[in-house]
């Protein structure tokens, strides 16, 4: 598996809530790049869209 990551890693990389992550992703409608089982995983590129909505 590339680089990807869970919400709950997108959080601690970015020290924020949980909560903030996920509701980020909600609110830009981000897909996962990949998913496993009830996991959803995120791409770098992702990642730095959540980075930029949370400021």
């Amino acid at each position: 598996m590339p680089d990807l990551l869970t919400a709950s890693k997108i959080a601690a990389e970015l020290s924020v809530p949980g909560a903030k992550v996920k509701k980020a992703i909600a609110d830009l409608k981000l897909k996962p790049a990949e998913k496993k089982g009830a996991c959803s995983y995120y791409d770098r590129a992702a990642v730095a869209k959540i980075k930029k909505a949370l400021g």
